[in-house]
């Protein structure tokens, strides 16, 4: 089974207005709540491409029941941890009249000690084939703490896969998770350099293996594609010519379209492929959506022809 972790779980509000104006009462359309978050996004992705998970994460207060209440509406299986403390929430804010999309992240309150102990006694009751950690960390947990879960998941046989950035990501070197997917700016703060050229990244990312923090490394690059790359293999997949309206789980989706893949047993190519394509498919819904399958099983199509 598959086993989605998010450390800092949050409620999407999103809504639109026709010009953000300063001094002026807005007027906005209808808000949309959603389950939020980097694991949880992933668990939403996976279910629209017809595979299993279970969606683990901490969470607390009003906020955190209603994140609750929103995944079971979607069918998600799911495990939530009493933090005892209220779980944040983001706005998302769509300009009409330019398309220019607003994001508003919030931090989150601080995790107790008892909680993150909780959290990783719950992982450690699961048999999972692939641990999927994803998202920022709240306040109050250290910046190793994605490396104690890359600990007891190869402790348990499975793959884990980390998607994340800043401190908690650059302390993950070393710590031998099954496949990362930093972005170019990250991947340079991962080697401590200052620049890569387009040229450069996918040896760039061979380093990033050898200096033992994945097996695989997936480099994002936004609207350009992206690259796969482990010690024997190196593939790029250029992004499809679409429609983007929106950005808001782009990577999650991506992230989903390369679990998916492994979990069929597919090559590393046809991983990245998948990627790719869910990760185009997310940007072509407006607010917190994710992607339509159909959109997504259409755009792998079109890269397998043309990769």
């Amino acid at each position: 089974m598959i086993l989605t972790i998010t450390l800092n779980p949050c409620i999407d509000k999103s809504s639109s207005v026709d010009e953000l104006k300063p001094e002026s009462k807005l007027r906005c359309t209808e808000v949309v709540r959603e389950a939020g978050g980097g694991g949880i996004n992933v668990s939403k992705a996976l279910k629209r491409l017809g595979i299993p998970s279970v969606a683990l994460f901490p969470a607390g207060g009003h906020n955190g029941n209603m994140l609750c209440d929103l995944l079971q509406k979607e069918a998600i299986d799911f495990r939530a941890i009493d933090t005892k403390v209220e779980t944040r929430e983001n706005w998302i804010v769509m300009e009409t009249g330019s398309n220019n999309q607003f994001r508003f992240t919030f931090p989150g309150l601080q995790v107790h000690e008892e909680t993150i102990i909780k959290l990783i006694d719950t992982i450690r009751g699961f048999s999972p084939s692939i641990v999927v950690a994803s998202g920022s960390l709240p306040p109050g947990l250290p910046a190793h703490f994605y490396g104690l879960i890359i600990k007891t998941a190869n402790a348990l046989g499975a793959k884990c896969i980390v998607d994340t950035s800043g401190k908690a990501l650059q302390a993950i070197v070393g710590k031998h998770a099954y496949l990362i997917k930093p972005n170019k700016n990250e991947l340079c703060k991962l080697l401590n350099i200052e620049h890569l050229d387009k040229t450069e990244i996918d040896d760039a990312a061979q380093q990033v293996i050898q200096n033992g923090c994945a097996e695989i490394v997936v480099v994002s690059m936004g609207g350009e594609g992206a690259w796969i790359v482990s010690k024997s293999e190196k593939h790029f997949v250029k992004a499809p010519p679409i429609e983007k309206k929106t950005t808001v789980g782009a990577g999650d989706s991506m992230v989903a379209g390369i679990v998916y893949a492994l979990e069929k047993k597919l090559s590393l190519k046809q991983a990245i492929q998948w990627g790719v394509a869910c990760g185009s498919a997310a940007t072509m819904n407006s607010g917190t959506q994710l992607f339509n399958n159909e959109d997504a099983s259409r755009l792998y199509q079109i890269i397998q022809e043309t990769t």
